[in-house]
């Protein structure tokens, strides 16, 4: 197989690399979709610790967060570092309907998936169509109780 050399592509990397200050975190790939009565979330942490993840949800908000460390060795000489070191994090809005506390997260072959559950006053209903007399039982009950107010 033949490799291509593209010394403006290499140029670019190279620089990316030293003149990369950012001590904030960088980007984490996610998917989102929802299944059923959840959403799922799926995040790519490829060669990060389990140990170092960490999935918070403060009122509305979830926060996912990651560690990457950069493997050093003494008398170690890099031929290629591509793999970017450092914190990764991502946060969402979770708006209404969630069911926070039962927020759920697993991590495998580099996969974070994180199921949200929609909480049951979210959840689609069926609401329960009356006949006949009913609606005027109402109609009165209701009469009757802005008169007493």
């Amino acid at each position: 197989m033949a490799v291509v050399f593209d010394p403006f592509r290499e140029l670019d990397r190279v620089a990316a690399q030293l003149l990369d200050t950012r001590q904030g975190p960088r980007f984490m790939p996610i998917d989102l979709y929802r299944d059923g009565e959840h959403y799922v979330m799926t995040a790519d942490l490829p060669g990060i610790d389990p140990g170092s993840i960490d999935v918070d949800v403060d009122g509305q908000v979830l926060t996912v967060r990651a560690e990457r460390t950069a493997p050093s060795g003494e008398g170690v000489k890099w031929l290629a570092r591509e793999r970017s070191s450092g914190t990764y994090q991502r946060q969402f809005n979770l708006g209404e309907g969630i069911a926070t506390d039962r927020i759920s997260a697993h991590y495998d072959n580099g996969v974070l998936s994180v199921v949200i559950p929609v909480s049951e006053k979210a959840k689609p209903r069926k609401v329960e169509i009356a006949t006949g007399a009913a609606p005027a039982q109402i109609a009165a009950a209701e009469v009757q109780e802005h008169a007493n107010s």
